[in-house]
This record gives C-alpha cells, sequence and structure tokens, in this order.
C-alpha cells in the first residue's frame, strides 16, 4: 500500500547519522538531494565514498554532522535554476514513519536554500502519493526528550542590593 505525503516531511537518513530532518517532496526533481559541504572522495577496502558534512538543522550550521556513504556515480545535474552542475551520487537508507527503503541521492550546496534535502521521483515512485496541499502527513519527528530541572545548569543568583542609609538618616 502506498504512503501518503505532503509537500514536506520529516525525513530519517540513519546511514548517515541523521535522526531526521526537514525534506521538500519534490516531484519535478529525478533524484533526492542533500546539502553537503566539504565534500572529499576516499576509498577503503577498494571501495570510493563520499565523505561531507551536513546541517540537518537549516540555519544552525554551526550543527554540523560529518557524514561517509558509498560513492554510486558523478553526474551532470540541471538544477531549478536551469544550470547544469556536476554532482556526486550516494547510495543511502532513507525513512519516512511507516517507510524506510535504499534511494540514491545526489551532494549539492544548498545552505541558501530553504531545506536542505529535496525528495525526488525516485524515492516516491512506487511508494508515495503526494497531497500538494498536506504538510507531515507522515507524523512529526520523535519529541526530544527534556532535560529534568534537577539536571540543568543551576540558575544564577539573584543579585540582592544593599541599601546604603542616607546621610540624613546617620545624623
Amino acid at each position: 500500500m502506498k504512503g501518503l505525503v505532503g509537500w514536506r516531511e520529516w525525513v530519517g537518513l540513519p546511514d548517515l547519522g541523521i535522526r531526521y530532518l526537514k525534506a521538500k517532496i519534490d516531484t519535478g526533481a529525478k533524484t533526492c538531494s542533500l546539502h553537503a559541504m566539504h565534500i572529499k572522495i576516499v576509498e577503503q577496502d577498494g571501495m570510493r565514498y563520499a565523505r561531507f558534512h551536513t546541517s540537518p538543522v537549516q540555519g544552525r550550521s554551526h550543527a554540523l554532522v560529518l557524514c561517509q556513504a558509498p560513492l554510486v556515480d558523478v553526474r551532470d545535474v540541471t538544477n531549478s535554476g536551469g544550470q547544469t552542475e556536476t554532482r556526486y551520487v550516494i547510495h543511502t537508507h532513507m525513512r519516512f514513519r511507516d517507510h524506510s527503503f535504499d534511494c540514491e541521492m545526489t551532494l549539492t550546496e544548498r545552505g541558501d536554500m530553504a531545506f536542505q534535502m529535496l525528495v525526488g521521483r525516485n524515492a516516491l515512485r512506487s511508494r508515495f502519493i503526494v497531497d500538494s496541499g498536506g504538510s507531515f502527513l507522515q507524523g512529526k519527528p520523535p519529541q526530544i526528550i527534556p532535560v529534568p530541572k534537577s539536571a540543568r545548569k543551576p540558575a544564577k543568583p539573584k543579585t540582592v542590593r544593599k541599601t546604603v542609609p542616607k546621610q540624613a538618616d546617620i545624623d
């Protein structure tokens, strides 16, 4: 049975160490794409891997995650602006709430974009129906467990103002 997704969804990339990130569902894109910086190609045990940093939370470039995934290909991709660019293609695992599968995705600089990831037709085909008016139809990500008050940093002590007697009060 096909799942229902909205125009944006929470997606997990467990092989990359990303529990979830907000992704735009893009039926106009053939392949998924992920924000990537500092991409290096490394070889281990005769296999080639792409090693890169990504920031799963938009606007928090200080929260970088170091990722590594098998390199599948290097392709020329035409972006939404009509410009062709050469991108690395990786193979990784993608997870929606009740759906989990392997897919290919390209790596590109998306730091100025509203979403760090696009989910393209290659991931959607035969798995999902898109409701363009819906958002987060696959559900919200797991709630972050709040830190108990006892484990939080102690509050700064309140400043106590000492009152100095006026000269008239002393006389």
